[in-house]
Protein backbone atom coordinates (compact mmCIF):
# COMPACT_ATOMS: atom_id res chain seq x y z
CA UNK A 1 0.00 0.00 0.00
CA UNK A 2 2.93 2.21 1.04
CA UNK A 3 5.79 3.49 -1.29
CA UNK A 4 8.65 3.17 1.26
CA UNK A 5 11.98 4.30 0.58
CA UNK A 6 14.42 1.41 0.00
CA UNK A 7 16.13 1.73 3.02
CA UNK A 8 12.84 1.13 5.04
CA UNK A 9 11.08 -1.37 2.90
CA UNK A 10 12.72 -4.22 4.96
CA UNK A 11 14.06 -2.54 7.64
CA UNK A 12 16.38 -4.79 10.24
CA UNK A 13 15.64 -3.57 13.67
CA UNK A 14 18.55 -3.80 16.03
CA UNK A 15 18.73 -6.88 17.69
CA UNK A 16 19.92 -5.01 21.47
CA UNK A 17 16.78 -3.18 21.16
CA UNK A 18 14.46 -6.01 20.06
CA UNK A 19 15.66 -7.24 23.57
CA UNK A 20 14.24 -4.81 25.79
CA UNK A 21 10.54 -5.82 26.22
CA UNK A 22 12.17 -8.37 28.07
CA UNK A 23 13.24 -6.00 30.96
CA UNK A 24 9.87 -4.93 32.27
CA UNK A 25 9.75 -8.06 34.00
CA UNK A 26 11.57 -7.76 37.39
CA UNK A 27 13.03 -11.09 37.72
CA UNK A 28 14.92 -10.50 34.47
CA UNK A 29 18.89 -10.31 34.78
CA UNK A 30 20.22 -8.62 31.66
CA UNK A 31 23.38 -8.97 30.39
CA UNK A 32 22.05 -7.52 27.31
CA UNK A 33 22.14 -3.60 26.94
CA UNK A 34 25.30 -1.32 27.55
CA UNK A 35 23.55 0.43 30.18
CA UNK A 36 25.69 2.49 32.89
CA UNK A 37 24.37 1.24 36.45
CA UNK A 38 22.52 3.79 37.54
CA UNK A 39 23.59 2.99 41.12
CA UNK A 40 27.05 4.75 40.09
CA UNK A 41 25.30 7.51 38.92
CA UNK A 42 26.61 11.02 40.40
CA UNK A 43 23.12 12.22 41.38
CA UNK A 44 24.69 14.65 43.83
CA UNK A 45 27.09 16.25 41.42
CA UNK A 46 23.97 16.37 38.74
CA UNK A 47 21.75 17.98 41.01
CA UNK A 48 23.93 20.48 42.06
CA UNK A 49 24.84 20.88 37.89
CA UNK A 50 21.59 21.34 37.25
CA UNK A 51 20.77 24.27 40.15
CA UNK A 52 24.16 25.97 39.10
CA UNK A 53 22.58 25.91 35.37
CA UNK A 54 19.12 27.94 36.36
CA UNK A 55 20.79 30.12 38.66
CA UNK A 56 23.42 31.45 35.69
CA UNK A 57 20.48 31.76 32.75
CA UNK A 58 17.20 30.94 31.91
CA UNK A 59 19.01 30.82 27.91
CA UNK A 60 19.19 27.16 29.06
CA UNK A 61 15.23 26.60 28.65
CA UNK A 62 15.07 28.64 24.98
CA UNK A 63 16.22 27.27 21.41
CA UNK A 64 20.44 26.69 21.04
CA UNK A 65 23.07 27.30 18.53
CA UNK A 66 22.50 24.33 16.07
CA UNK A 67 26.16 23.68 16.67
CA UNK A 68 26.25 23.48 20.48
CA UNK A 69 25.77 26.33 23.34
CA UNK A 70 29.16 28.17 24.01
CA UNK A 71 29.29 27.17 27.27
CA UNK A 72 29.52 23.17 26.78
CA UNK A 73 32.00 23.49 23.73
CA UNK A 74 34.16 25.15 26.42
CA UNK A 75 33.86 22.49 28.39
CA UNK A 76 34.76 20.03 26.28
CA UNK A 77 37.77 21.29 24.64
CA UNK A 78 39.28 21.61 28.34
CA UNK A 79 38.16 17.70 28.52
CA UNK A 80 39.22 16.70 24.92
CA UNK A 81 42.80 18.85 26.32
CA UNK A 82 43.23 16.40 29.26
CA UNK A 83 42.70 13.72 26.98
CA UNK A 84 45.53 14.89 25.05
CA UNK A 85 43.65 16.64 21.72
CA UNK A 86 43.61 20.05 21.38
CA UNK A 87 41.13 21.23 19.26
CA UNK A 88 38.76 25.07 18.65
CA UNK A 89 35.04 25.63 18.52
CA UNK A 90 34.50 25.59 14.93
CA UNK A 91 36.18 21.67 15.29
CA UNK A 92 33.36 20.63 17.41
CA UNK A 93 29.12 20.04 17.08
CA UNK A 94 27.30 19.08 19.79
CA UNK A 95 24.92 16.26 19.43
CA UNK A 96 21.97 14.13 20.84
CA UNK A 97 24.12 10.95 21.55
CA UNK A 98 26.91 10.10 19.32
CA UNK A 99 24.38 8.13 17.44
CA UNK A 100 23.33 11.19 15.86
CA UNK A 101 27.06 12.18 15.32
CA UNK A 102 27.28 9.01 12.87
CA UNK A 103 24.11 9.81 11.14
CA UNK A 104 25.28 13.27 10.48
CA UNK A 105 28.59 12.48 9.15
CA UNK A 106 26.94 10.18 6.99
CA UNK A 107 24.84 12.23 5.71
CA UNK A 108 27.53 14.29 4.48
CA UNK A 109 29.87 12.41 3.32
CA UNK A 110 27.95 8.95 1.74
CA UNK A 111 26.66 8.52 -1.60
CA UNK A 112 24.57 5.30 -2.72
CA UNK A 113 27.37 2.86 -3.44
CA UNK A 114 30.31 4.88 -1.64
CA UNK A 115 32.71 1.69 0.03
CA UNK A 116 32.59 2.03 4.12
CA UNK A 117 34.86 -0.20 6.11
CA UNK A 118 33.53 -1.61 9.66
CA UNK A 119 35.53 -4.20 11.70
CA UNK A 120 34.09 -7.57 12.57
CA UNK A 121 32.29 -7.42 14.98
CA UNK A 122 31.36 -3.90 14.84
CA UNK A 123 28.18 -2.66 16.78
CA UNK A 124 25.06 -3.27 14.34
CA UNK A 125 22.85 0.06 14.91
CA UNK A 126 26.15 1.54 13.14
CA UNK A 127 25.69 -1.50 10.76
CA UNK A 128 22.22 -0.52 10.67
CA UNK A 129 23.53 3.53 9.79
CA UNK A 130 25.40 2.39 6.83
CA UNK A 131 22.59 0.48 5.05
CA UNK A 132 20.54 3.13 5.65
CA UNK A 133 22.82 5.70 3.46
CA UNK A 134 23.25 3.17 1.00
CA UNK A 135 27.04 2.45 1.66
CA UNK A 136 28.70 -0.80 0.35
CA UNK A 137 30.02 -2.38 3.62
CA UNK A 138 33.22 -4.22 3.98
CA UNK A 139 33.91 -5.96 7.09
CA UNK A 140 38.21 -6.18 8.45
CA UNK A 141 39.18 -8.68 10.94
CA UNK A 142 39.64 -8.26 14.46
CA UNK A 143 41.84 -9.96 17.26
CA UNK A 144 42.43 -9.44 20.95
CA UNK A 145 44.69 -6.36 19.70
CA UNK A 146 42.02 -5.22 17.64
CA UNK A 147 41.48 -4.06 13.77
CA UNK A 148 43.85 -6.32 11.26
CA UNK A 149 45.50 -3.19 9.74
CA UNK A 150 47.82 -5.77 7.50
CA UNK A 151 44.54 -7.11 6.10
CA UNK A 152 43.61 -3.52 5.61
CA UNK A 153 46.38 -2.34 3.94
CA UNK A 154 46.14 -5.61 1.58
CA UNK A 155 42.54 -4.52 0.42
CA UNK A 156 43.83 -1.02 -0.10
CA UNK A 157 47.00 -2.33 -2.10
CA UNK A 158 44.46 -4.31 -4.30
CA UNK A 159 42.85 -1.03 -5.34
CA UNK A 160 40.01 -0.56 -2.36
CA UNK A 161 38.79 3.09 -2.03
CA UNK A 162 37.15 3.18 0.82
CA UNK A 163 35.15 6.78 1.94
CA UNK A 164 35.64 5.81 5.28
CA UNK A 165 36.48 3.23 7.80
CA UNK A 166 34.59 3.12 11.64
CA UNK A 167 36.12 1.64 14.38
CA UNK A 168 35.91 1.53 18.23
CA UNK A 169 40.04 1.55 18.81
CA UNK A 170 39.58 1.22 22.63
CA UNK A 171 37.38 -1.66 24.53
CA UNK A 172 35.34 -2.51 21.38
CA UNK A 173 31.66 -2.90 20.88
CA UNK A 174 31.05 -6.18 21.39
CA UNK A 175 34.40 -7.21 21.18
CA UNK A 176 36.61 -5.49 24.50
CA UNK A 177 39.27 -5.38 22.71
CA UNK A 178 41.90 -2.66 22.57
CA UNK A 179 43.99 -1.80 19.91
CA UNK A 180 47.82 -1.63 19.85
CA UNK A 181 49.80 1.26 20.02
CA UNK A 182 51.33 0.09 16.94
CA UNK A 183 48.35 -0.75 15.10
CA UNK A 184 47.16 2.36 15.53
CA UNK A 185 49.65 4.74 14.16
CA UNK A 186 49.66 2.00 10.92
CA UNK A 187 45.87 2.98 10.60
CA UNK A 188 46.96 6.64 10.45
CA UNK A 189 49.35 6.69 8.25
CA UNK A 190 47.03 4.31 5.95
CA UNK A 191 44.58 7.04 6.31
CA UNK A 192 46.66 9.88 5.62
CA UNK A 193 48.11 7.96 2.09
CA UNK A 194 44.85 6.73 1.05
CA UNK A 195 42.84 9.46 1.64
CA UNK A 196 39.88 7.89 3.58
CA UNK A 197 38.13 9.37 7.05
CA UNK A 198 39.08 7.47 9.80
CA UNK A 199 35.95 7.61 12.41
CA UNK A 200 36.72 6.90 15.73
CA UNK A 201 33.92 6.05 18.14
CA UNK A 202 35.35 6.33 21.79
CA UNK A 203 32.40 5.91 24.42
CA UNK A 204 34.67 3.65 26.39
CA UNK A 205 38.51 5.38 26.66
CA UNK A 206 37.56 6.48 30.21
CA UNK A 207 36.63 3.57 31.39
CA UNK A 208 39.86 1.73 31.57
CA UNK A 209 40.87 -0.67 34.40
CA UNK A 210 43.35 -2.66 34.31
CA UNK A 211 46.38 -2.48 31.74
CA UNK A 212 48.17 0.58 30.56
CA UNK A 213 46.56 3.72 28.74
CA UNK A 214 46.80 4.09 25.16
CA UNK A 215 46.14 7.40 23.37
CA UNK A 216 42.99 8.26 21.26
CA UNK A 217 43.45 8.12 17.33
CA UNK A 218 42.74 12.08 17.77
CA UNK A 219 45.49 12.28 20.64
CA UNK A 220 48.23 10.51 18.11
CA UNK A 221 47.18 11.87 14.11
CA UNK A 222 49.20 15.18 14.92
CA UNK A 223 52.25 12.59 15.52
CA UNK A 224 51.52 11.69 11.98
CA UNK A 225 52.29 13.61 8.36
CA UNK A 226 48.69 14.57 7.28
CA UNK A 227 46.63 12.34 9.43
CA UNK A 228 45.05 15.64 11.01
CA UNK A 229 43.01 15.78 8.04
CA UNK A 230 41.17 12.72 7.97
CA UNK A 231 40.15 11.78 11.87
CA UNK A 232 36.45 12.55 12.96
CA UNK A 233 36.89 11.64 17.06
CA UNK A 234 33.04 10.84 17.97
CA UNK A 235 32.70 11.04 22.38
CA UNK A 236 29.62 10.74 24.30
CA UNK A 237 28.92 11.18 28.51
CA UNK A 238 26.45 8.74 28.50
CA UNK A 239 28.66 5.96 29.39
CA UNK A 240 30.76 8.07 32.17
CA UNK A 241 27.62 10.59 33.35
CA UNK A 242 24.43 9.36 32.31
CA UNK A 243 23.19 8.50 28.96
CA UNK A 244 19.61 10.65 29.47
CA UNK A 245 21.74 13.67 29.27
CA UNK A 246 22.28 13.00 25.63
CA UNK A 247 25.28 15.30 25.11
CA UNK A 248 27.66 13.66 23.10
CA UNK A 249 30.31 15.44 20.16
CA UNK A 250 32.21 15.27 16.97
CA UNK A 251 35.42 16.73 16.90
CA UNK A 252 35.86 16.99 13.24
CA UNK A 253 38.35 18.55 10.52
CA UNK A 254 36.75 22.16 9.57
CA UNK A 255 35.39 21.23 6.25
CA UNK A 256 33.66 18.28 7.66
CA UNK A 257 32.34 19.58 11.16
CA UNK A 258 30.63 22.82 8.92
CA UNK A 259 28.48 20.32 7.04
CA UNK A 260 27.78 18.31 9.76
CA UNK A 261 26.44 21.75 11.43
CA UNK A 262 24.43 22.11 8.19
CA UNK A 263 23.42 18.40 8.02
CA UNK A 264 21.81 19.11 11.98
CA UNK A 265 19.90 22.25 10.93
CA UNK A 266 17.67 19.81 9.34
CA UNK A 267 17.70 17.09 11.19
CA UNK A 268 16.75 18.94 15.26
CA UNK A 269 17.75 22.31 14.68
CA UNK A 270 19.99 22.07 17.86
CA UNK A 271 19.95 19.69 20.91
CA UNK A 272 18.93 20.42 23.78
CA UNK A 273 20.40 23.44 25.45
CA UNK A 274 18.83 22.25 29.16
CA UNK A 275 20.67 19.26 29.18
CA UNK A 276 23.98 20.78 27.43
CA UNK A 277 23.88 23.77 30.61
CA UNK A 278 23.65 20.81 32.95
CA UNK A 279 26.88 18.87 31.46
CA UNK A 280 28.73 21.78 30.77
CA UNK A 281 28.31 22.96 34.42
CA UNK A 282 29.28 19.14 35.78
CA UNK A 283 32.32 19.38 33.32
CA UNK A 284 33.07 22.87 34.60
CA UNK A 285 33.14 21.55 38.46
CA UNK A 286 35.55 19.05 37.86
CA UNK A 287 33.33 16.03 39.79
CA UNK A 288 33.93 13.96 36.68
CA UNK A 289 37.56 13.07 37.85
CA UNK A 290 36.58 11.68 41.15
CA UNK A 291 33.46 10.14 39.59
CA UNK A 292 34.97 8.12 36.56
CA UNK A 293 37.57 6.73 39.90
CA UNK A 294 34.24 5.36 41.16
CA UNK A 295 32.69 4.08 38.53
CA UNK A 296 36.19 2.15 37.07
CA UNK A 297 36.64 0.38 40.38
CA UNK A 298 32.77 -0.42 40.24
CA UNK A 299 33.13 -1.92 36.66
CA UNK A 300 36.41 -3.96 37.42
CA UNK A 301 34.58 -5.58 40.79
CA UNK A 302 31.79 -6.21 38.03
CA UNK A 303 34.19 -7.25 35.23
CA UNK A 304 35.95 -9.87 37.14
CA UNK A 305 32.90 -11.41 38.98
CA UNK A 306 31.53 -12.15 35.49
CA UNK A 307 34.45 -13.48 33.97
CA UNK A 308 35.23 -15.47 37.14
CA UNK A 309 31.78 -16.86 37.05
CA UNK A 310 31.92 -17.92 33.71
CA UNK A 311 35.19 -19.64 33.54
CA UNK A 312 33.55 -22.07 36.64
CA UNK A 313 30.25 -22.15 35.48
CA UNK A 314 31.02 -22.32 31.66
CA UNK A 315 34.74 -23.08 31.20
CA UNK A 316 33.57 -26.09 29.03
CA UNK A 317 30.91 -24.54 27.24
CA UNK A 318 32.81 -20.83 26.10
CA UNK A 319 35.83 -19.30 25.18
CA UNK A 320 36.46 -15.32 26.13
CA UNK A 321 39.51 -12.76 26.83
CA UNK A 322 39.05 -10.67 29.52
CA UNK A 323 38.39 -7.06 28.79
CA UNK A 324 40.94 -4.54 30.33
CA UNK A 325 38.15 -2.22 30.58
CA UNK A 326 35.08 -0.92 28.82
CA UNK A 327 31.36 -2.83 29.34
CA UNK A 328 31.68 -6.03 27.32
CA UNK A 329 32.60 -9.57 27.22
CA UNK A 330 32.61 -11.30 23.31
CA UNK A 331 32.18 -15.45 23.52
CA UNK A 332 31.85 -17.95 21.51
CA UNK A 333 29.94 -21.10 22.33
CA UNK A 334 31.49 -24.50 21.70
CA UNK A 335 30.45 -27.66 20.22
CA UNK A 336 28.54 -25.63 17.62
CA UNK A 337 25.61 -24.40 19.63
CA UNK A 338 24.13 -21.33 18.32
CA UNK A 339 23.46 -18.49 20.68
CA UNK A 340 20.12 -17.70 19.50
CA UNK A 341 19.06 -21.19 20.79
CA UNK A 342 20.97 -20.60 24.30
CA UNK A 343 19.20 -17.50 24.62
CA UNK A 344 15.43 -19.59 23.91
CA UNK A 345 16.54 -21.47 26.98
CA UNK A 346 18.32 -18.48 28.88
CA UNK A 347 14.94 -16.08 28.49
CA UNK A 348 12.74 -18.69 30.10
CA UNK A 349 15.00 -19.08 33.06
CA UNK A 350 14.81 -15.00 33.01
CA UNK A 351 18.65 -14.19 31.84
CA UNK A 352 19.54 -12.36 28.66
CA UNK A 353 22.17 -11.68 26.63
CA UNK A 354 22.74 -10.44 22.87
CA UNK A 355 23.59 -13.14 19.99
CA UNK A 356 26.41 -12.34 18.15
CA UNK A 357 24.81 -12.49 14.75
CA UNK A 358 23.89 -8.55 14.88
CA UNK A 359 27.19 -7.52 15.01
CA UNK A 360 28.70 -9.23 11.58
CA UNK A 361 27.94 -7.63 8.13
CA UNK A 362 27.97 -10.90 6.54
CA UNK A 363 28.61 -14.64 7.42
CA UNK A 364 27.61 -14.21 11.29
CA UNK A 365 28.96 -16.14 13.74
CA UNK A 366 25.99 -18.21 15.37
CA UNK A 367 28.23 -19.28 18.05
CA UNK A 368 29.00 -15.42 19.51
CA UNK A 369 27.50 -13.64 22.24
CA UNK A 370 27.83 -10.49 23.76
CA UNK A 371 27.20 -10.38 27.83
CA UNK A 372 27.50 -6.50 29.55
CA UNK A 373 28.44 -6.24 32.87
CA UNK A 374 27.63 -2.97 33.29
CA UNK A 375 24.06 -2.86 34.61
CA UNK A 376 23.96 -5.68 37.05
CA UNK A 377 24.87 -5.71 40.26
CA UNK A 378 27.38 -8.13 41.53
CA UNK A 379 25.47 -10.62 43.50
CA UNK A 380 23.21 -10.49 40.31
CA UNK A 381 25.89 -11.42 37.72
CA UNK A 382 26.64 -14.97 39.98
CA UNK A 383 22.77 -15.37 39.58
CA UNK A 384 22.77 -14.66 35.91
CA UNK A 385 25.79 -16.99 34.98
CA UNK A 386 24.08 -19.61 37.37
CA UNK A 387 21.24 -19.59 35.03
CA UNK A 388 22.97 -19.44 31.52
CA UNK A 389 24.49 -22.40 33.03
CA UNK A 390 21.26 -23.65 33.67
CA UNK A 391 19.81 -22.90 30.09
CA UNK A 392 23.65 -24.40 28.27
CA UNK A 393 22.20 -27.52 30.25
CA UNK A 394 18.87 -27.38 28.74
CA UNK A 395 20.33 -26.34 25.18
CA UNK A 396 22.10 -29.72 25.38
CA UNK A 397 19.67 -32.10 25.95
Amino acid sequence: MYSFAKAFVNPASSPIRDLFKYLSDPEMISFAGGYPDPALFDVTGLEKASTRAYANSLSCLQYGNTDGTPQIKTEIMRLMQKRSVVTQAENIVVTTGSQQAFDLLLRVLIDEGDLALVENPTYPTNIQALRVHGARLMALPCDAQGLDVIALEQLLNSGARPKLLYTVPTFGNPSGSCMSLARRLRLLELAAAHGFVLVEDDPYGDLRFSGESLPSLAALAPQVPGANDWVVHMASLSKIVAPGLRVAWSVAPAAIAHRCYVAKQSADVGSSPWTQSIAAEYLASDALHSHLDRIRDGYRQKCAALCQALSERLGHALHFEQPQGGMFVWARLSHGLAAAELLKHALERKVMFVPGTGFHVDSPDVTTLRLSFAAPSVVQIREGVDRLAQAWQAAQA
